[in-house]
């Protein structure tokens, strides 16, 4: 039976201002990426946010950002390489030290918004954040856009990957997601979303916007957790995926 992981970007709320249903997507989704300060979230959102996923059994990951509250993650920032090591250990850190205080621990990283659009288009940025990652920890597994320059980076680093692809995004030709401000770029309607998931992983591929098939290792699926219908697209996404013979589940390496 094939197999495959669910996750979706959360934790994101900040003081009295909240962002999505954590707690609906906690009772679907099988790994969490939780925000670490820098794009969203505060140090009593993470605690909490840990704290269900790991009473929910969901595998927690740090979800390092640009240093952008204001614009959530998904404005372009120019930061030198090494910056960008610091920027990413500094995050994963705290995100490691939390989970230990309620008795859970950080599975896995994957980068946020514009930070992740860019490295999957620069391998030697992907390769500095990356390679500030496994600064912090050798066996840290590392969630990577499929078929984009994140999974040549982790190739090239020779670390522990996953290759995820995105329920509610369309594609470009080469793997990438197309630009948010285009029309089509986000797909909000569950009846799509989760029919086109599994045909993706029956196929075995990234199904563009041109219809190009692009052949990958599908080991986990995202789902956004800030849109009006997240939760409804999470839950037709993972009811079509079982239904069509998949096992849905936390991935291992």
């Amino acid at each position: 039976m094939p197999r495959v992981d669910l996750n979706a970007d959360m934790g994101e709320s900040f003081g009295p201002w909240n962002m999505g249903d954590d707690e609906s997507l906690l009772k679907i989704i099988t790994s969490a990426n939780i925000a670490c300060g820098f794009h969203a979230g505060d140090p009593d959102v993470m605690a909490k946010t840990m704290t269900l996923a790991a009473d929910n059994d969901v595998g927690v990951g740090a979800h390092p950002g640009f240093p952008d509250l204001q614009g959530f993650g998904r404005r372009n920032m120019k930061v030198p390489h090494d910056s960008l090591r610091n920027l990413v250990r500094y995050q994963l850190s705290a995100a490691k030290g939390m989970a230990s205080t309620v008795g859970t621990k950080v599975r896995h990283l994957k980068l946020h918004g514009a930070l992740a659009n860019m490295c999957s288009a620069d391998v030697d940025m992907a390769r500095a954040c990356y390679q500030g990652a496994l600064d912090v920890d050798p066996d840290i597994i590392i969630m990577v856009l499929a078929v984009t320059k994140q999974e040549d980076a982790v190739r090239e680093l020779g670390c522990k990957w996953v290759g995820e692809i995105f329920a509610d995004r369309a594609y470009n030709d080469d793997g990438t997601l197309v630009d948010r401000s285009l029309p089509g770029a986000v797909i909000h309607d569950p009846e799509i979303a989760g029919p086109r998931i599994l045909n993706m992983v029956r196929q075995g591929a990234i199904i563009t916007e041109s219809d190009k098939h692009l052949e990958t290792s599908i080991d986990t699926i995202c789902l956004h957790g800030d849109g009006p219908t997240a939760v409804q697209i999470a839950r037709s996404v993972r009811e079509n995926l079982i239904a069509g013979g998949v096992e849905v589940t936390k991935f291992t390496r």
